[in-house]
Formats: structure tokens, sequence, C-alpha cells
């Protein structure tokens, strides 16, 4: 059994930005050689999230207004501190917390060379402290 882990970058260009990262996830997946196996995605940061859904604008749309429903930017949230580690305030309380909702990964299996997945399966990375640079591991495994 192989195990290949690739590291990829991201640019955020809003502060809640989502982005489709169904088509690069694939090809790099492509990349491997592996035909049988299983696909773990990732992102590396605390306050962005990876997500399967329907890719329509419509529901890009719903996912925000639902998070900033739940998770209001201005609240009483505890991290609102100063961190010493950080030397500042600590102001994205809301970030950790809609990434908390979101999830950090999902994982697809791996079949002829090929993403198991369902026709109207689209995998968003989303970002909620934006905009930044990120990054997000592949991790694929198998034969």
């Amino acid at each position: 059994m192989k195990s290949i882990l690739k590291t990829v970058e991201i640019h955020s260009k809003e502060d809640m930005d989502i982005i489709n990262i169904t088509e690069d996830v694939q090809k790099l997946v492509e990349s491997t050689g592996l035909s049988h196996g299983t696909i773990h995605i990732m992102t590396k940061h605390t306050t962005s999230g990876i997500t399967v859904n329907e890719g329509l604008p419509d529901i890009e749309t719903d996912l925000v207004n639902m998070l900033q429903r739940l998770v209001p930017r201005k609240c009483n949230y505890q991290h609102a501190r100063f961190l010493h580690s950080d030397g500042q305030m600590a102001v994205n309380g809301y970030s950790h917390l809609r990434s908390a909702l979101i999830g950090k990964d999902t994982f697809f299996p791996l079949h002829e060379g090929k993403m198991v997945m369902g026709s109207r399966q689209t995998i968003y990375f989303i970002d909620m402290d934006g905009p930044l640079l990120r990054e997000y591991v592949v991790h694929v495994m198998g034969e």
C-alpha cells in the first residue's frame, strides 16, 4: 500500500470565501497513479473548513447566510482577549466557531483511479477569516 500526501495552497479573497476545490482535488488524485484506496481532504487551519454539498450558487449563498445567522460576527465571545502567543487581541472567535460547525475534513473512496462521488457533490474549502493564504492537504492511500 502507498501513502501520498500533497499540500495545496489556496488564496481566499473575502472574509468568508467558499472555494470549489473539486476539480483540483480530482486532478491531484489522478496524478498519484493509484487505483484503489481512500482519499482524505483536510484543512490545516482552525478558522476554515472542508465540506461537501451541491455545487450551486444558491447553496453557496445559503451556507454563508446560515453561518452568519448562527454565529454572528459581533457577539461577546470569550476568545475576544489578548493572546500572549500572538502579541495582539483575538478578534476572530466567530471564525473558529463557524469552522467548528463546518468541520475540517472529508473522505472519499478511490476506485479504478477515480474518486467515488455523487453526481451533484462538490468539495468546498471555506475560509471564515480571510482573505488569507491557506493550505489544505490531500492524502491518498491505496494501491
